[in-house]
């Protein structure tokens, strides 16, 4: 059974969002504070994503996104009434995979949850019934069966998305990908306006991985057309 860990101080939104996945069979626990949203995610889990509200007492959400990132590559979207650019660009740079601002459609929220536990779900399900064979590019391991990419030793920290798009560049490393390659490959969802999203999580993967971001040697700009594993 899919898992989701709710972490929203607002009783009735927690209420409304633990109905509707309930009946798309998910099971829900819920959190409605910053330190018991770390509690519940080391003790209750193991959970298929996390969908967390950024305005929480105790501990604001980015700081909970931070921890729970330390330790984890699961989805998370984030539910917030800040509508800034900004806010959604520190979100998505401290690790989250979607973001979704207050009053959001109940029906929209179901069907990105869904969307994002399936392409999860099914990612690691290729991953365990493909090569389990780790890639080595130079000092980098990329690990399909742990979801994880390290150098000499070290885990760099990738969420779910991170990996996957490194997995799936590496796993071609003469394709160019198109950012609506990427999308839709990665996202499972149609690339419409999404630019941002792509140009976010490559500029943190190149943070990752690469020893100097400002001249990438893994994640390559091919000007006019996508991106491309390097060949070093």
């Amino acid at each position: 059974m899919i898992r989701v860990l709710i972490v929203e101080d607002d009783p009735e939104i927690a209420s409304l969002i633990k109905r509707y996945l309930a009946k798309e069979g998910m099971e829900c626990v819920h959190a409605d504070t910053g330190p018991l949203s770390l509690t519940a995610f080391a003790e209750k889990g193991p959970f298929q994503l996390v969908l967390l509200d950024l305005m929480l007492p105790g501990m604001d959400g980015l700081e909970v996104l931070r921890r729970v990132r330390a330790t984890s590559h699961v989805p998370v979207i984030i539910l917030t009434a800040k509508d800034g650019e900004t806010d959604k660009i520190i979100g998505l740079g401290c690790g989250a995979d979607d973001y979704m601002i207050k009053p959001f459609s109940i029906f929209e929220l179901t069907a990105r949850v869904k969307a994002l536990v399936r392409r999860y779900v099914d990612f690691s399900g290729e991953a365990a019934a493909g090569s389990t064979t780790s890639l080595s590019c130079g000092d980098l391991v990329i690990d399909p069966e742990q979801c994880s990419v390290s150098r000499n030793g070290q885990d760099l920290g990738l969420t779910a998305k991170e990996f996957q798009i490194v997995f799936l560049l590496a796993s071609h490393p003469k394709k160019v990908f198109t950012r609506e390659n990427l999308y839709s490959r990665v996202w499972g969802e149609e690339y419409i306006g999404a630019e941002n999203t792509i140009s976010v999580h490559i500029r943190r993967l190149r943070a990752k991985i690469e020893r100097d971001p400002a001249q990438p040697e893994w994640i390559v700009t091919v000007w006019g057309m996508g991106y491309k594993w390097g060949e070093t």
